[in-house]
């Protein structure tokens, strides 16, 4: 996990339904922002905003791609693999483990999380 995300933030982001969708959507497969703003149907400033957010905690990686026009635009990935939440003496401690893009696991963990 970013070192500058504390674990109230990636809480409050998996807890966030717009967080959520775009973290499960790159876990599919790489996508634009405007890819995301098509597919999960949100306004173009919701899905900068979470994906900021998501990028900061290490929730998602964006990579700069060339356009065919020459220009750059980023593609956004899923970056979550595991997340591990202990409580050791009073002190909540997130442990997320990052790097591989797992749809399973995205979707299992959309699934928990709507279910409780």
């Amino acid at each position: 996990m970013a070192e500058d995300c504390p674990p109230d933030e990636v809480f409050a982001l998996l807890h966030d339904e717009y967080a959520r969708s775009l973290l499960s959507a790159t876990s599919h497969e790489p996508m634009t922002a405007p890819e995301l703003i098509d597919q999960c149907e949100m306004s173009k400033s919701t899905v900068y905003r979470r994906l900021n957010k998501l990028e900061k905690c290490g929730l998602v990686r964006a990579v700069g791609v060339p356009d065919l026009d020459g220009n750059h635009k980023k593609r956004y990935e899923a970056q979550l693999d595991e997340l591990v939440v202990s409580l050791d003496e009073g002190e909540f401690e997130v442990d997320l483990q990052t790097n591989t893009r797992t749809q399973e696991f995205a979707d299992a963990f959309t699934d928990l999380w709507e279910g409780l």
